[in-house]
C-alpha cells in the first residue's frame, strides 16, 4: 500500500555520493529499505534499478573547485531538504588513479585530492546546518590504504590518509554539533574488484585467504555497518576511524 504524504514526510534524510558504483548501490539499497529517503549523487547516471528517493548527476571534482557549480548542486539538495535536517552524509564516492609515482601528473593529484578529500570537506560545510537540525551524522567512507598500503597507490593512499584525519580534526574542531565518523574498508568484492581479477581467478581466492576471516567483505555488509553508525544515538561515537577489513590490517607477513 503506497505510503501517505504525511508518512513519508517523517523520513530522515540521507545523501550518499559515489551512488552509482559498487558500494554506493549498496549503501543506498540499505538506507532506502530502513525507510530513509536517500538524496543520491554521482558523476554518471543512475543506473535502471537505484532505489533512491532523488537523484542528482554530479561532478564532485567540480563542486571542490567551482564555487557556482558547487551552489547549483547544493541548491538542487537543499530544495529537497527544505526545513528537515540530514540525518546521514555519506561520504563515500572516490577516484582511484594508479601509477608509478614519479609518472603521476599535477592533474592526476588535484583530481584525486578534489574528489576524495576536498569535495567532503565542502559537502559537510555546506550542509552543517541541516545535520545539526537532525542531530546527524558525517560518515566518510576512507580506505585500509589510508594506513597500509602498496606501489602504484599513492595518489589514493594520500587522499585516504587525509580522509581519515579530517575525521578526526573535524570531530575536534566541531564538538557536539554533529557526529563525524569513518570506515576504512579492505577488500570489498564489487564489479570493480572482480574486473582486477578477471583473468585470474586463483588471485581472487587467494585474496580471500589472506584476510584472518577468509572472505572478502560485501557492499550490502558495508551498508548495513554505515546504517548502524549513523542510527548510533550516543554522541560519544565521534571521531571514530573503524576497520571494515576481515582482520587483515593486523597482520604481519613475514618469508617465515
Amino acid at each position: 500500500m503506497p505510503q501517505n504524504k504525511t508518512t513519508e514526510q517523517k523520513k530522515p534524510f540521507v545523501l550518499i555520493t559515489g551512488a552509482s558504483g559498487g558500494i554506493g548501490q549498496a549503501l543506498v539499497e540499505v538506507f532506502t529499505q530502513a525507510n530513509y529517503r536517500v538524496i543520491a549523487i554521482d558523476i554518471n547516471k543512475a543506473p535502471n534499478n537505484l532505489q533512491c528517493h532523488y537523484f542528482i548527476q554530479a561532478d564532485l571534482q567540480r563542486i571542490a573547485k567551482d564555487d557556482l557549480y558547487a551552489q547549483q548542486i547544493l541548491s538542487k539538495i537543499t530544495a529537497y531538504l527544505g526545513d528537515k535536517g540530514l540525518k546521514g552524509l555519506i561520504n563515500n564516492a572516490a577516484i582511484q588513479i594508479l601509477g608509478e609515482f614519479d609518472t603521476l601528473s599535477r592533474k592526476n593529484w588535484y583530481e584525486t585530492l578534489e574528489t576524495n578529500l576536498l569535495a567532503p570537506v565542502f559537502l559537510t560545510q555546506a550542509l552543517l546546518k541541516h545535520l545539526e537540525i537532525a542531530q546527524g551524522c558525517v560518515l566518510n567512507i576512507s580506505s585500509i590504504h589510508a594506513n597500509l598500503t602498496k606501489p602504484h597507490f599513492t595518489a589514493y593512499a594520500t587522499s585516504k590518509a587525509a580522509l581519515s584525519g579530517l575525521t578526526r580534526a573535524m570531530a575536534v574542531e566541531l564538538g557536539n554539533k554533529i557526529r563525524i565518523n569513518a570506515l576504512e574498508p579492505a577488500a570489498i568484492d564489487t564489479p570493480m574488484l572482480r574486473a582486477g581479477f578477471e583473468h585470474n581467478t586463483e588471485g581472487f581466492e587467494q585474496l580471500k585467504h589472506f584476510h584472518p576471516s577468509k572472505s572478502i567483505g560485501t557492499p550490502k555488509e558495508l551498508g548495513k555497518l554505515a546504517r548502524l553508525i549513523i542510527e548510533y544515538e550516543s554522541l560519544f561515537l565521534n571521531g571514530a576511524i573503524i576497520p571494515f577489513d576481515g582482520g587483515i590490517g593486523t597482520c604481519l607477513y613475514d618469508p617465515n
